[in-house]
């Protein structure tokens, strides 16, 4: 199957600017939609799917600035990008602090507008691996939703550290929240009424790092047609979020370092140098002393950065706050799906707390979504729910008729022999199941099922499914 196009809004009252920016986005594989000023913007982003803006700054009726304060209230996650002309720099600068993601200065050329848009786009994708919703619970502290040991124990820890100037080394797996993490620690902080800037350090090339975090001069290389501060400058008075730490290239953490002792730094191609007063949160899902061993990551930086570590609990150690955090997707999806789900059935908050969620807050919050969208009924039930989430034991209840039950009852084996007939047949339909979502491949089924390759030749040869499918292996 070939992958989703991303979708692009232009919105510039210039038409030959719409032009040649659509035919450009568009030869570069991208779908693209145009509006001719901030109110047809501001239209086409409540009425379609959008993964990308990039809007001029001037223009009638909505300028450039209020679309992105609306674009971002809409969706805090998504990318904007502002078209500038040189005198008003100033102006793109300060919509960088608000929370756009990056802008584009008159005349620009091709080469830069499809790094800036390819770039935006990979923050896009990988913002989906960490849950940064601004809607919460009332009542949730620090926009936090849980009650649960490892919860409680991270609300202690923010007490103490908000509203200081200490780094913060978050970790944990994909999806825990870190990224809602490192705003409420913003949030909470004598510098909230500053920028808080994310760097998504996994999303940006290499070669482009340094110029990131601390901008660059013009002419310091190919394409740099005007002067552009970085994310450490953008960040000042504030908070900077590095996101995803363990992927700056060995080469970048001697000036990362150096930044952070020193507050200091200078842009790349320039020689003034220049200090700010940056709060640094930063956070991985990577194991960073392993890193440390292979020589990938600085001993010097780690000890920098680890001031205060906070691993955050994956959703399988926080079971007890499942229901909450479902209840709270219930009421954000009934909303956005115009649809009116009172609560949560005992048999589906029962297989919610017993699944393993491997993709953490983001796989329930997706979960959610699909079975507010395919419930017909007033409360969610496990059959509204994905068949992983359902697990296996849920199967033979969920396929049983009551005909099939009575008739196992009213027969003369006993308890043992029944489940031990239903456990053969569960055992049956899922291994049938995984080689048929495998292709008949036991290497890969054995890996989908989590058993030795061995131990599932051995059940396929128990249950009668060997000699139908080992020409497939």
């Amino acid at each position: 199957m070939l992958p989703e196009k991303k979708q692009v809004l232009i919105v510039d009252d210039e038409p030959n600017l719409r032009k040649i920016l659509a035919a450009q986005l568009s030869r570069d594989g991208y779908d693209v939609m145009t509006a001719e000023d901030g109110e047809q913007g501001l239209a086409a982003l409540r009425d379609h799917h959008i993964d990308l803006v990039v809007t001029d700054l001037k223009m009638p009726k909505v300028d450039g600035m209020a679309l992105l304060r609306e674009a971002l209230r809409l969706d805090p996650d998504l990318p904007v990008v502002m078209i500038t002309a040189h005198g008003t720099v100033d102006t793109a600068v300060e919509a960088l602090k608000i929370g756009a993601f990056d802008y584009l200065t008159k005349p620009f050329d091709k080469d830069e507008v499809r790094a800036i848009v390819g770039k935006a786009l990979r923050t896009r994708a990988l913002a989906g691996e960490e849950v940064s919703s601004r809607q919460v619970a009332p009542g949730a502290r620090f926009g936090i939703i849980g009650t649960s040991t490892g919860i409680a124990d991270l609300y202690a820890v923010l007490e103490r550290v908000a509203d200081t100037p200490t780094t913060v080394l978050l970790t944990g797996e994909s999806g825990t929240g870190k990224e809602l993490v490192a705003r409420a620690l913003h949030a909470h902080s004598s510098r909230s009424e500053k920028p808080f800037i994310k760097v998504n350090c996994a999303a940006i090339p290499k070669e482009l790092i340094e110029s990131e975090l601390f901008g660059y001069e013009r002419g310091a290389f190919t394409g740099a047609v005007s002067s552009k501060p970085g994310r450490f400058e953008l960040a000042n008075g504030g908070t900077l979020f590095l996101d995803e730490i363990g992927e700056i290239p060995v080469e970048m953490q001697v000036k990362l370092l150096r930044a952070l002792q020193e507050s200091e730094f200078e842009r790349v191609g320039g020689i003034k140098t220049i200090h700010v007063d940056v709060r640094l949160v930063a956070a991985t899902n990577r194991d960073l002393k392993k890193l440390l061993a292979s020589g990938s990551f600085r001993e010097d930086l780690f000890y920098r950065l680890n001031v205060v570590p906070i691993r955050l609990p994956a959703l399988r150690e926080r079971a007890d706050d499942i229901p909450a955090l479902a209840e709270h997707f219930l009421a954000k999806f009934n909303e956005r799906l115009k649809k009116h789900v009172v609560g949560v059935e005992p048999d589906a908050l029962e297989a919610l707390s017993s699944y393993t969620w491997p993709g953490n807050i983001r796989e329930l919050e997706n979960v959610i979504e699909r079975a507010v969208l395919f419930c017909d009924g007033q409360k969610l039930r496990a059959q509204d729910l994905s068949p992983e989430v359902r697990g296996p034991l849920a199967a033979p209840l969920l396929a049983l008729s009551d005909a099939d039950r009575q008739a196992a009852l009213a027969s003369e084996g006993g308890l043992k022999e029944h489940v031990k007939v239903a456990m053969s047949r569960l055992e049956r339909e899922l291994v049938g199941h995984a080689l048929s979502q495998t292709g008949g491949n036991v290497t890969h089924a054995a890996r989908l099922l989590k058993i030795s390759r061995k131990g599932l030749q051995l059940k396929m040869k128990e249950l009668g499914l060997r000699e139908a499918t080992e020409k497939a292996d």
